[in-house]
């Protein structure tokens, strides 16, 4: 993946991060403000409405003594102490209307001044009194009592309209305590799924890459190791087995004249100079493989190149039923057309083994970026898919090994010697395959711009 497009992603998931944790952060807020809220209203309502139903009750309790007092002694000072406080009542409650709550509150609190004009009234019967009528005492006496349980059982209702509300408030804030809490883990929850995705997002594309090239670095570096060990015994083997092929195929050309056409000597003598001719291309394998020629760059149609592939082919594929497919495009490479000719050939020809009873070879060449020597850059990758039997994973495995192969016939250099040409053409071979669906090598070159 584009690098720039890795770091996007990454900035994008980690800006939603920081607003999701921001949200976060703003619910907290929210829920200690209203918290406070809360314990603000509880604070006032315990010290307005339930001090409010203390007050009255102390207040009645008052104008109770004060009438007690009055029929104790006869006192006038009494009596107009008993007024003074019946009037302060009644003044109070007038006063305390806007502080109330909720309209139960405000009910019970008429109903207490409705009671306490009334119980003014009944005081103004008892027979004894200042300005009373005359008439029954104990009757008077009774509804007095009466009325004053009635006042003290408004107090007791205005209290417990003040508990109502208090238990109404406790029981809202729970519901939105609640609701934020489930609010908070649910945030939380997507903030710990985006926190994965962002892990897993920076291990696919920045952390996994770095383990992949490590090993792909420590692979090449072994198989160059190995490259070179081979290679220089393959370069002393094939110069000592060369100058004697050589002489033993002009003796050998020297009796093919003597032995007629059709004799079993000229047809042994046959057999020995094909032998010796797959001899003298193991040879000339190792020594390619050994001291591979430097390439001769010049620009080149990467279309051409594979149609000229193509062309080399397209009689044998016809005899194999096997279809040969071109998709190209213009694209300039600066190759040794010779050598990177050398290398699709081989590979065309690995496909053509792969496949069993017919299938389709495709050549195409695509635009990409990809980054060769430690640089990303504009590049043409030469392909060849077929649709073959593909490669297990042990063959995946050893496919680049020297000297290994799964032909009956062939050196295993095929494949080493590609890697190597591509090598010094500062690109990469690649390959992709999949057990019964085929494969697809990539041979990756850098971009040549008109």
């Amino acid at each position: 993946m584009n690098p720039l497009a890795v770091r996007v992603r990454i900035i994008a998931l980690g800006l939603a991060l920081a607003a999701l944790g921001a949200t976060i952060a703003g619910i907290l807020w929210n829920f200690q403000r209203q918290t406070h809220e809360v314990r603000a209203k509880l604070a006032n309502i315990d010290a307005e409405s339930g001090q409010l139903a203390s007050q009255f009750k102390d207040r009645f309790r008052e104008i109770t003594n004060a009438r007690l007092q009055y029929a104790v002694s006869h006192d006038p000072a009494d009596w107009t102490q008993f007024l003074g406080a019946t009037q302060a009542l009644c003044q109070w409650t007038n006063q305390q209307t806007q502080r109330l709550k909720t309209p139960d509150e405000r009910v019970i609190l008429g109903q207490i001044k409705a009671a306490l004009v009334a119980y003014r009234h009944t005081i103004g019967q008892i027979p004894g009194e200042p300005n009373a009528p005359p008439g029954n005492s104990l009757a008077a006496y009774t509804r007095v009592r009466s009325e004053s349980h009635h006042l003290f059982d408004l107090g007791e209702s205005l209290a417990n309209a003040h508990y109502r509300l208090r238990n109404q408030l406790i029981a809202e804030t729970r519901l939105r305590l609640n609701s934020l809490r489930w609010s908070v883990l649910g945030l939380l929850g997507l903030l710990f799924l985006f926190g994965l995705a962002l892990a897993a997002v920076a291990y696919r594309d920045m952390i996994a890459p770095l383990r992949v090239k490590l090993i792909e670095s420590q692979t090449l570096v072994e198989r160059q190791e190995k490259l070179a060990s081979l290679g220089m015994l393959a370069a002393g083997v094939a110069h000592e087995i060369r100058n004697p092929l050589t002489a033993i195929n002009a003796a050998l050309f020297i009796q093919q004249k003597r032995f007629p056409a059709g004799s079993p000597e000229r047809a042994d003598s046959e057999l020995v100079q094909r032998e010796i001719t797959r001899l003298e291309k193991i040879v000339n394998d190792f020594l390619r493989f050994a001291r591979p020629a430097d390439p001769v760059m010049t620009r080149t149609d990467a279309a051409s190149l594979l149609g000229e592939v193509q062309q080399f082919f397209a009689s044998a594929a016809e005899k194999s039923g096997i279809q040969l497919v071109l998709d190209t495009q213009p694209a300039q490479i600066e190759t040794d057309a010779g050598q990177i000719r050398q290398v699709l050939i081989n590979l065309v020809q690995n496909a053509f083994d792969s496949l069993e009873g017919g299938g389709t070879i495709t050549l195409r060449d695509r635009r990409d970026r990809k980054v060769l020597g430690g640089t990303e850059r504009d590049v043409v990758i030469l392909e060849v898919s077929d649709t073959g039997r593909g490669m297990s994973p042990d063959v995946v495995k050893r496919l680049f090994d020297p000297f290994f192969t799964t032909k009956d016939t062939g050196t295993g250099l095929g494949l080493s010697i590609a890697a190597r040409i591509v090598e010094k053409h500062r690109g990469a071979l690649q390959y992709q395959t999949q057990v019964n669906r085929g494969t697809t090598f990539g041979v990756v070159l850098p971009e040549v711009r008109p």
